[in-house]
């Protein structure tokens, strides 16, 4: 095989949607398993929709989930002499021509089409038409009268389509700007692109794009289909359905690696296997097994690899991207103690990064403010005096480490003739404010005795 070269070709109109970062994914390791090539492009040739904050945004999408680009990003708006060269080149050799036809025009033979069931197309009015200086025009592509195309897919198989179906496609509007399908062919063309991965919702323009190739005497690529991500009630993935968008996800304190992960398995398989490295996807990785049936989005699939990979990552990576998180909720980590002591005691406990602040956050306040139930039950006249004992204890508790603390609070049970649990619960809800956190033990090491002698003369203070 010569060298394999994939792309991904976003409108710049809004964020990266899962669906676009699943694509990018497939051609990305496509590329990657064959040691080829994965180009960015940007097309940007609606300028009225397209925007520098989309392209960033996709550009940080992209980052983030890790898949880098070899070439590019290329922008179509830059290259517009490639195109208008194609024109003329088209035009020159006699497969383009002059549309002078009016839009009302156009309307009314639309109608009238559908109103004796024939199939609304163009009807080649202008092809033999004359050159009119004064009228405006668009550029049409003079599609073959008969034949079949056929489509090769790399996922679908054959698909074949009759030419008598398809229209002659307009390649350039009024203005003289290039449309879609042309701009589309030509990049992919001139960047010698050689495998295509894309939605199937695409499928209808492929046999038009094809026959674009042959007119400028390009090889097409290889397509392949892939079928749309679905939400669960099986209409395709759109905002109702939930978050979209890649940056969302990542918001939501997603690992990136959980996405990739997630969205490799959505409509690829490798046996039965459902966790893998990244090294394993390029390695495994094959249009062969790509589904021909669309893939539901399960975000409480997606839910439990991030729990996954929150236990895999490693304490430095997760603290460098939990601050942030916790920044986030006005917290000063300055004050408290380092965010990867307090890793170990969270990760098993979260699902994401967001759910690993919030039960960090007791950790980093200044002042404590007790969940009433928990006050309510367990500070209490009846436990003043074990708080009491607590406090007397942990001042001569040294080293203040977790296992001596064990120690003193399991002396401090038997002399009270109370199991551990009724010394170290009214003491949890003290120092963080509820009735769940990691080990108690470990939480009053990491916030050290000043800190945690203060909280509960706090607490005591309030009974």
């Amino acid at each position: 095989m010569s060298e394999v070269r994939t792309r991904f070709a976003p409108s710049p109109t809004g964020y990266l949607h899962i669906g676009g970062a699943r694509t990018a994914l497939f051609n990305w390791l496509f590329a990657r398993h064959y040691n080829g090539k994965f180009i960015l492009r940007i097309e940007d040739t609606d300028a009225e929709r397209s925007t520098g904050e989309a392209v960033d945004a996709i550009i940080d999408g992209l980052d983030w989930l890790g898949l880098d680009w070899d070439e590019g990003p290329y922008f179509q708006s830059e290259r517009m002499d490639i195109y208008r060269e194609h024109i003329r080149r088209m035009r020159d050799a006699g497969k383009a021509y002059r549309c002078y036809c009016a839009r009302e025009e156009l309307d009314e033979k639309r109608s009238k089409a559908i109103s004796e069931g024939r199939k609304p197309k163009y009807d080649g009015t202008c092809r033999s038409a004359g050159e009119q200086p004064d009228k405006p025009f668009v550029i049409r592509f003079r599609s073959p009268d008969s034949g079949v195309t056929v489509v090769d897919d790399m996922i679908k198989g054959k698909v074949e389509f009759e030419n008598s179906e398809l229209d002659d496609l307009i390649i350039a509007r009024t203005d003289g700007s290039p449309t879609y399908n042309f701009v589309v062919v030509v990049d992919d063309a001139v960047m010698e692109i050689t495998h295509i991965i894309r939605g199937d919702d695409h499928l209808n323009n492929t046999p038009r794009q094809m026959l674009l190739y042959e007119a400028m005497g390009y090889k097409p690529p290889q397509f392949g289909h892939v079928p749309l991500i679905l939400g669960a009630d099986r209409k395709r993935l759109s905002k109702r359905h939930g978050a979209t968008s890649v940056t969302a996800y990542r918001d939501m304190g997603f690992l990136p690696h959980s996405l990739v992960n997630y969205l490799a398995r959505l409509g690829w398989s490798h046996g039965d296997q459902e966790i893998f490295s990244i090294e394993e996807l390029i390695k495994y990785f094959s249009d062969k097994n790509i589904g021909k049936s669309s893939g539901v989005f399960n975000e409480e699939k997606l839910l439990w690899l991030n729990a996954h990979y929150i236990k895999e990552a490693s304490v430095e990576e997760l603290a460098v991207k939990l601050a942030p998180f916790l920044e986030k909720k006005g917290l000063s980590l300055s004050g408290g103690p380092s965010v990867s002591s307090i890793i170990p005691g969270l990760r098993d406990r979260s699902g994401t990064l967001v759910e690993m602040a919030q039960k960090a956050e007791f950790y980093f306040l200044e002042e404590i403010k007790i969940e009433d139930k928990a006050f309510n039950k367990f500070i209490t006249p009846q436990n003043a005096e074990i708080l009491k004992d607590v406090i007397a204890g942990l001042k001569r508790v040294d080293p203040f480490k977790a296992e001596n603390l064990e120690d003193f609070f399991k002396d401090l049970a038997e002399r009270h003739g109370l199991k551990l649990g009724k010394i170290a619960q009214p003491v949890r809800v003290a120092v963080t404010g509820g009735t769940v956190s990691p080990s108690i033990f470990e939480v009053i090491e990491l916030l050290g005795k000043d800190v945690i002698i203060q909280r509960i003369e706090s607490a005591l203070s309030q009974i």
